[in-house]
C-alpha cells in the first residue's frame, strides 16, 4: 500500500525594527509620531494555503488507505465498469471480456485491458494512480497494492450503493446524485409502463443461465436480477429470495429442481461458450422445461449475459429494452 508522508513546515518569522529619529531643530518634525515610509514596518506575509492532494478513504475490506483527492490515471477491474463510465470517468486500465458485447464496448476500445487475473506488468506500465479491485482476495490485495493505492469494492452491492461510494473515490459525487435522480425517474416510468401493460404488482420472476458443461445456474443477486428485483420491480421466489438473503450472487442446480426456482415469468441469460449455448438449446427442449407454466404461457425472454449486466449503463440500456421484449 502506498502511504505519501506529509511534511508539515512551521514558519517562524521574527522582525526587529529600531529606527532612531535624527532632531533636526523643527518643532513639528520632532513632534510627529508617524513613521515615514522608509521606517514603516511591514507585516509578515501569512503561510500560504496548501492544498490537501491526498486522503484517506476505508474501503470495501477495511483497509485504510491513502489516495489521490482527484485520481486522474484510474484502473477498474471488476464487473461493473460501466458504473465508472457513466460517471464520465474514462480509466486508463480495465478488465475486458475477450468477446466483447458489452453495451459499452466503444467506451472502452482504447483502454488497456489489464486482464483477469489483473496483470500487475501492464498495471505498472500505464502508471496508475489508484486502482479499484472488485475483489476481496487478500493475497492477490497485496500485491496489487504495490502497484499504486489500491482499494477493493463491492461491484454486487446496490446500485445507490456503488454510485455513491464511486463518486466518493473519484471526486465524482455531483455526477453520482446527478445519475441515481434520472436513473430513479426513469425506472420509476418504465415500472408503470409496464403495469399498465397488464404486469401484475406481485409477479415473480427468475433468471437462469447455463456454464460450459452442461451446468444450470439460477441468478440471485448479481447481473440481471438486481435490475429486475428493484423497487416496484419482479419479485424473487422464496428460493431465490434466500440465495438473496445469503449475498450470494448465483447458485448452481439441477434441471429436475427448476420448478422450485421458477417464477412467474423466465429470463435466460444466453451464454457467450458455444458448448455452454448448445446446452442452454437443449434444456428448452426438454420435456422438464416444456411443463414449466411460465414456458406454457409464453413467458419466457432470452437477453445476452454480456449486454444484461447490473453496471449503470447497463441498467440504462435495460430500461429501454425491457418494455420492448415484455409487451409485444
Amino acid at each position: 500500500m502506498f502511504q505519501v508522508k506529509k511534511v508539515g513546515m512551521l514558519l517562524v518569522c521574527i522582525a526587529i525594527m529600531g529606527s532612531t529619529l535624527i532632531a533636526c531643530g523643527n518643532k513639528d518634525n520632532s513632534s510627529n509620531n508617524t513613521p515615514t515610509s522608509e521606517t514603516q514596518a511591514t507585516a509578515t506575509p501569512a503561510p500560504e494555503q496548501t492544498e490537501e492532494t491526498t486522503r484517506m478513504f476505508t474501503d470495501w475490506t477495511g483497509h485504510e488507505v491513502e489516495i489521490p483527492v482527484n485520481p486522474k490515471r484510474v484502473i477498474y477491474h471488476g464487473e461493473v465498469t460501466g458504473d465508472v463510465l457513466a460517471l464520465g470517468v474514462t480509466p486508463v486500465g480495465v478488465m475486458k471480456n475477450e468477446n466483447g458485447g458489452t453495451v459499452y464496448d466503444d467506451l472502452i476500445a482504447d483502454i488497456e485491458d489489464v486482464g483477469f487475473p489483473l496483470s500487475l506488468e501492464k498495471s505498472l506500465e500505464i502508471n496508475p494512480d489508484l486502482i479499484i479491485f472488485s475483489n476481496s482476495d487478500a493475497a492477490q490485495y497485496e500485491q496489487i497494492s504495490k502497484v499504486a493505492p489500491t482499494v477493493t469494492f463491492n461491484s454486487f452491492a446496490p446500485i445507490a450503493e456503488r454510485m455513491q461510494t464511486l463518486g466518493d473515490l473519484l471526486g465524482k459525487q455531483t455526477e453520482a446524485e446527478a445519475w441515481l435522480a434520472r436513473y430513479n425517474t426513469t425506472m420509476k416510468e418504465m415500472w408503470a409502463l409496464l403495469h399498465e401493460s397488464g404486469i401484475k404488482e406481485s409477479e415473480t420472476a427468475s433468471v437462469f443461465t447455463m456454464y460450459p458443461g452442461n451446468r444450470l445456474f439460477v441468478m440471485a443477486g448479481a447481473g440481471l436480477p438486481q435490475f429486475l428485483y428493484e423497487e416496484n420491480g419482479f419479485k424473487p421466489v422464496d428460493k431465490v429470495q434466500e440465495i438473496i438473503d445469503q449475498e450470494i450472487g448465483f447458485v448452481e442446480i439441477s434441471a429436475e429442481l427448476l420448478n422450485e426456482y421458477v417464477g412467474d415469468r423466465i429470463f435466460i441469460l444466453n451464454p457467450v461458450d458455444p458448448a455452454a449455448l448448445e446446452s442452454t438449446n437443449e434444456l428448452m427442449e426438454s420435456e422438464v422445461w416444456k411443463n414449466l407454466p411460465a414456458v406454457k404461457s409464453g413467458y419466457v425472454y432470452n437477453f445476452d449475459i454480456v449486454k444484461a449486466g447490473s453496471d449503470a449503463l447497463s441498467r440504462d440500456w435495460m430500461i429501454e429494452e425491457l418494455p420492448k421484449v415484455i409487451i409485444q
